[in-house]
């Protein structure tokens, strides 16, 4: 296994007109696991050195490690943990976690299903007597943002505000300043500041007040490892309503576009509810929410595939190309939601295995089993859908969906 240059694959995947199927391009890819781009980058697409990297410690999250700073690294204001190495990422785990799972609150995500159930119920009630549903207007969006303004605690009213401000950060995960206008940098700027000053803003609301939300509760929690600063918690938050929502979004909305592609399975979830459990699981392999890690940098020479990557180089993770790899999955380009030991990337690996993975589970198992048990003869109304710019966080940006026999 060599080196070589492929730039033109890397940006026909990361090219809009590939957003709805760049899953051939991922197979191209894999012919060479480590890429070196032009710029000096590399781009790993195998399993194997996907999931060893992402338990490599000499690769680090920091973007202050890479030898050439990433476009508006100056403008991303306090890190969160995700953005971290240990110590300080386990620490800040840590505290957040005290409030989200276990041991500290181990019954959170499961003692949330009454709650879950009834949001879902209440928003497929609103398609009675509809022809036509968007997916991910109606149902796909509301859904998780609900969930996650009550367990941070930010009012679900403000969700109009918020909104214009997340979507212009995603735009700017994905910024290219060799195709991209430098507006879209420019605007995610000031989206992070504008999220991070109103997040700041119900912080001071909560110090030395009594409450159940994740933003009191790390307000005036003095654990262990002490007390996070205001920075520290507004960076949490940041990440926690981001990420809190738009990954499950693509999740349920990738669920029932691909349950819609395949209506035998679709008809086996209604008859068998169970099935769920490991339908989300090979969704999460086939379909997932995030396909690309666009940046670790290494705190040293590493030699990966027989490739020597130097210290401080840019690494792509193609997750989604990991989890689609031949050489560990059996007929991996086949949905199969009865395949054992799928042991797939996406929810990522390692020490930053995704944060709320539990709860984007839960919620997409519940959401499918009642968009399923509950829509009357769905059939989609385009395929392929429109999809989202980012090649990051894919998914439909619309799902458009009839209903009813006609």
């Amino acid at each position: 296994m060599t080196t070589t240059e492929t730039p033109d694959t890397l940006h026909r995947i990361l090219d809009y007109s590939s957003r709805s199927d760049p899953y051939p391009l991922y197979a191209e890819l894999r012919r060479t696991p480590v890429a070196r781009q032009e710029d000096g980058s590399y781009v790993v697409s195998t399993y194997r050195e996907i999931a060893d990297l992402l338990h490599d410690p000499h690769l680090s999250s920091d973007v202050r490690n890479l030898s050439h700073p990433m476009p508006g690294a100056a403008d991303r204001g306090t890190p969160s943990f995700i953005n971290l190495d240990p110590p300080e990422h386990d620490r800040l785990r840590r505290l957040a976690m005290r409030h989200f799972g276990p041991p500290h609150t181990p019954g959170l995500v499961t003692g949330l299903d009454p709650d879950l159930t009834r949001t879902v119920g209440s928003l497929i009630d609103d398609f009675a007597g509809k022809e036509r549903i968007d997916v991910v207007d109606d149902f796909a969006y509301p859904f998780p943002v609900t969930v996650i303004c009550h367990l941070l605690g930010v009012p679900r009213e403000d969700e109009p505000r918020f909104r214009l401000w997340v979507n212009d950060i995603i735009d700017a995960i994905a910024y290219d300043p060799k195709t991209d206008p430098k507006k879209v940098l420019e605007k995610g700027v000031q989206a992070r500041k504008d999220l991070r000053d109103y997040l700041g803003g119900l912080l001071e609301q909560r110090h030395g007040k009594p409450g159940d939300d994740l933003l009191t509760g790390m307000a005036n929690d003095d654990g262990p490892d002490g007390r996070m600063t205001d920075e520290e918690i507004v960076a949490t938050a940041n990440l926690l309503l981001i990420a809190g929502h738009e990954t499950t979004v693509n999740l349920i909305t990738n669920g029932m576009l691909t349950l819609l592609r395949h209506p035998e399975v679709l008809q086996r979830l209604r008859d068998d509810p169970d099935l769920v459990v490991p339908l989300v699981e090979e969704l999460l392999r086939y379909e997932p929410p995030v396909h690309i890690i666009p940046w670790r940098a290494a705190y040293s020479d590493i030699t990966v595939a027989d490739t020597v990557i130097p210290k401080g180089s840019q690494i792509m993770l193609m997750l989604a190309s990991g989890s689609r790899d031949p050489g560990h999955f059996h007929e991996p380009d086949r949905f199969d939601p009865d395949r054992r030991d799928n042991e797939h990337l996406g929810f990522g690996s390692g020490i930053h295995l995704c944060f709320g993975g539990p709860l984007a589970r839960r919620e997409t198992q519940i959401a499918l089993t009642e968009l399923v048990r509950r829509l009357d003869h769905p059939r989609l109304v385009t395929d392929p859908p429109p999809y989202r710019r980012s090649p990051i966080l894919r998914g439909p940006i619309h799902l458009p969906v009839e209903q009813g026999t006609g």
